[in-house]
């Protein structure tokens, strides 16, 4: 019987068990976990949300895998007011330096949210700054190359202040506070895969 663990994982927190100097890891929120359990994929240390943990491999490799493409959705707050412009190029795709070369990213599903969405407090906050004002975006992605989204914002002009995954699938993180987690049985498989 196979264990699955939806977190929202905090800022500042590394996506790994084992300590590394004084920061924050996953073993300050997953006392006595099996040594089975492992983090499917990453979240960098300075993003937060939905970060899942299990013992089943095949759904690992499913999750991890370009070949069983599936979408993540990230809420991404971008210093600027963003332009349908820079919405437009992000669905179509930019080039960003992935390992010193340059990569076109898949089409994507970018859209700026009019109302900023309702989250748990970033701790710290994001410094406000009075004269430059800020947007936040919705991105679905198909990928994930490292720092992506922030390379994409970056790469129209708007580069992003905080970024939250707010879903893999259908498995979201709508209702949890940073640090929670909940256990899941089986039949979040199905939603962890699908397609919107």
């Amino acid at each position: 019987m196979y264990s699955y663990y939806v977190f929202y994982k905090p800022y500042l927190t590394l996506c790994q068990f084992s300590p590394e100097g004084d920061k924050q890891t996953l073993a300050h929120f997953f006392e006595g976990i099996s040594k089975d359990i492992y983090p499917v994929g990453r979240l960098d240390y300075d993003s937060e949300g939905l970060l899942l943990l299990t013992d089943d491999k095949a759904l690992t490799n499913k999750l991890l895998n370009p070949e069983f493409a599936h979408e993540r959705t990230y809420l991404v707050q971008v210093e600027g007011t963003i332009t349908e412009e820079a919405i437009k190029k992000l669905n179509e795709g930019v080039v960003i330096t992935i390992d010193g070369k340059p990569y076109h990213t898949k089409k994507a599903t970018a859209k700026i949210l009019e109302i900023p969405p309702v989250l748990p407090e970033r701790i710290p906050p994001i410094r406000f700054r009075k004269n430059v004002p800020d947007s936040w975006i919705s991105l679905t992605l198909i990928e994930g190359k490292n720092r992506q989204v922030r390379r994409m914002t970056a790469a129209v002009g708007f580069p992003t202040l905080r970024l939250v995954r707010y879903s893999i699938g259908d498995v979201t993180i709508d209702g949890f506070y940073a640090g929670e987690f909940k256990l899941f049985g089986a039949a979040i498989k199905a939603g962890l895969t699908s397609k919107k």
